[in-house]
């Protein structure tokens, strides 16, 4: 299968740049655009979190209850967003103008790929490896490791998103990363015109 944009990694950055892609749909540039996610969540620091300090979210929320939210959220508001659950990614390869990237599974091409999964030492997807570095913003012996990027792009048609992007590990900086990166793909589909996405009320 081929994407416009295919997103790496179901936790907050993830999920966050996939809502903000799909939220696009009927914007004349985006409108035909495919876009895709792979759900893989098991190493999303989510699945611990209990949120208390996170604006519009009721205290005590769990990390757990966003993944599964999420992920309803997105499939009932944008369900040409294409969910692939139970597939692990191994590799990521150029070929030509598009990205192959490979799971335990399947095999998938896209056009753009963000790269949104945890940022631990664990971390071994084939064909990254010359972009991984000690993360800038953690403390060294947690070695922690980042994707080396410049405003999340690590090169054409390549981005990096959440902690892995060199963030730190709070839920509101991870989920800002996965919009910023979804519009800076929206403004490259819009020709270089800045965009975002709003709903707004009808008063």
């Amino acid at each position: 299968m081929t994407f416009d944009v295919l997103i790496i990694g179901g936790g907050a950055a993830g999920m966050s740049c996939a809502l903000v892609l799909g939220s696009a749909k009927n914007k004349p540039y985006a409108k035909d655009k495919t876009i895709g996610i792979i759900m893989h969540q098991k190493t999303s620091h989510l699945q611990d979190a209990l949120f208390n300090n996170v604006l519009g979210l009721k205290p005590g929320t769990t990390g757990e209850s966003i993944l599964e939210e999420g992920q309803k959220q997105l499939s009932d508001l944008y369900p040409h967003v294409v969910q692939i659950e139970n597939e692990k990614v191994l590799e990521v390869l150029q070929t030509g103008n598009y990205f192959t990237v490979i799971t335990n599974k399947n095999s998938y091409h896209s056009k753009n790929v963000v790269v949104a999964a945890g940022y631990t030492n664990l971390f071994n997807i084939k064909g990254l490896e010359q972009y991984v570095e000690d993360h800038p913003r953690d403390n060294k012996e947690k070695e922690r490791i980042w994707l080396k990027n410049e405003n999340h792009l690590i090169k054409k048609g390549l981005y990096v998103a959440g902690t892995l992007a060199g963030w730190r590990s709070q839920f509101a900086m991870a989920s800002g990363s996965g919009a910023h990166v979804a519009t800076d793909i929206l403004t490259l589909w819009n020709h270089g015109v800045h965009t975002k996405v709003h709903d707004k009320l009808v008063r």
